[in-house]
């Protein structure tokens, strides 16, 4: 069988949602197979945008599903998003169709419709809106292929998802919200696969534990921060995670002393891969590998390549750090900004804006962003790995660190500390973070300014935006 339409009709009674608005494999396509056709006599045909702003659960899978079948772009937005924020995106995408609690639901989109599946069936695709660094988001669309979903699935079977090395049937745990790329693409792979699906409306720590236990949770996509708060759980390793067998992450960098952790509690189940929303996925990484190479992302997948380019434009050796281009990508262009696209390409390649180097076996490691690399006194200083090192001591919940400008060094190195609970920040704290630093950090990459803060912004994929911490800061 091939995909969750065909084992939805094979083996109707499968479990497609566990948990609250549970339902089977069965019930999903017949909701599915409404909503494609209530679309479609609203006039939705291949290649339009259809927004939606859902929270997760089944009317969130239903209209993934839905939009795939047709050949239409899916746009989800964050339902936390602004009035204006939306209508951006739906003016921008040129969307006919919104599909929100406050415009037109699920439940009357597949109202009166058949469930017999639509016309004229045709593989759609997501259309994410990503901010990058600077301006207005813009929606990273790809060409849509003339082929059935059925069609699709080998093909997307032999270029990336058996390199998640799935079997058929599981149970996966949607920890992040199904608007963002990599939560989206893991559920979607998910039910192709013949999983069952546990989708929370937030995550929680304690929970999460909670569910894959009560769920025998076989598989997750979950980002560092979460890594972080499921370490502070207290009364962690009462808990049977023996289910789990393929916890991936990515989407912002692991400090590594997190991931060792959760490898000691866990053991070697952590999957890591890097790529983006443009690139999709570009590699892929075991926790045994790992643990021989700490720190790497991985090497490039099957008919992927990297290509790391120097200050000079020319090709670094390799151990040189410079920005990282991968190859072999699907094509995609941003929406209505050629030139954004164009200014992201070297040739065939694209750089999702992150420095790195290439070990001699070809595992990639990140240092940071460019646009968030610090260069003071001539020196480049990368505020992840300063990050990192401060996210080893026990009194850190969280940090940022930023490049604030300097009259003498050009900028100096500023750190944002959220404590732990219980924890206050004043000068012993500051005092004990700098001795921490000693041993692990040169001289000059010691923040020169620590404050601290309650909280600090961050998306529920984990990312935090220093431009935006930084913008506030010097607002100040």
């Amino acid at each position: 069988m091939r995909g969750f339409y065909e084992i939805a009709a094979h083996d109707p009674d499968r479990p497609a949602l566990l948990g609250d608005g549970s339902t089977t494999y069965g019930a999903l396509l017949d909701r599915v197979n409404r909503a494609s056709n209530g679309l479609t006599s609203r006039g939705t045909r291949p290649g339009d945008r259809v927004v939606t702003v859902l929270k997760n659960g089944v009317d969130a899978l239903t209209t993934m599903l839905a939009t795939y079948q047709i050949g239409a772009y899916l746009v989800p937005v964050n339902w936390h998003s602004t009035e204006e924020e939306i209508d951006y995106i739906v003016g921008d995408c040129g969307a006919e169709t919104v599909i929100s609690p406050d415009t037109l639901t699920v439940d009357e989109l597949v109202t009166g419709r058949p469930a017999t599946p639509p016309d004229h069936r045709r593989a759609g695709s997501m259309m994410l809106y990503t901010s990058g660094t600077t301006g207005r988001p813009k929606g990273v669309r790809r060409r849509l292929l003339d082929l059935t979903p059925e069609e699709l699935y080998p093909i997307l079977m032999r270029k990336s998802w058996r390199h998640f090395g799935l079997p058929t049937g599981g149970v996966h745990l949607v920890c992040s919200q199904l608007y963002h790329s990599a939560p989206y693409g893991q559920a979607m792979m998910a039910l192709q696969l013949g999983h069952s699906i546990v989708a929370p409306e937030r995550f929680e720590a304690t929970a999460a534990l909670e569910l894959i236990e009560r769920h025998r949770v076989t598989n997750a996509f979950m980002v560092p921060t979460m890594f972080h708060r499921l370490l502070a759980v207290p009364g962690r390793e009462s808990y049977d995670l023996s289910s789990l067998t393929h916890l991936y992450h990515g989407a912002a960098p692991c400090p590594p002393a997190t991931k060792q952790a959760m490898i000691d509690w866990l053991g070697p189940v952590l999957w890591e891969y890097y790529g983006s929303t443009e690139a999709a996925v570009a590699t892929m990484v075991s926790s045994r590998e790992w643990l021989a190479r700490p720190g790497t992302v991985g090497r490039a997948l099957e008919g992927m390549s990297f290509t790391i380019v120097g200050e000079d434009g020319e090709e670094a050796p390799r151990g040189s750090p410079g920005l990282v281009y991968i190859g072999g990508i699907n094509r995609f262009e941003y929406h209505r900004d050629p030139g954004k696209t164009a200014s992201a390409m070297r040739g065939p390649d694209y750089t999702p804006g992150d420095i790195g180097y290439l070990d001699e076996d070809g595992y990639l490691f990140l240092l940071d962003r460019r646009t968030d690399l610090i260069i003071s006194g001539g020196v480049n200083i990368y505020p992840a790995e300063i990050e990192a090192a401060l996210m080893e001591h026990p009194s850190v919940a969280d940090v940022a660190v930023i490049g604030v400008p300097d009259p003498e060094w050009g900028h100096k190195v500023v750190a944002l500390v959220q404590p732990a609970a219980g924890v206050r920040g004043g000068e012993h704290l500051t005092a004990e973070l700098l001795r921490h630093c000693a041993p692990r950090l040169a001289r000059m990459k010691h923040p020169r300014v620590i404050e601290y803060r309650e909280s600090l912004p961050r998306t529920p994929t984990g990312k935090l935006s220093r431009r935006n911490v930084r913008e506030t800061y010097l607002s100040r």
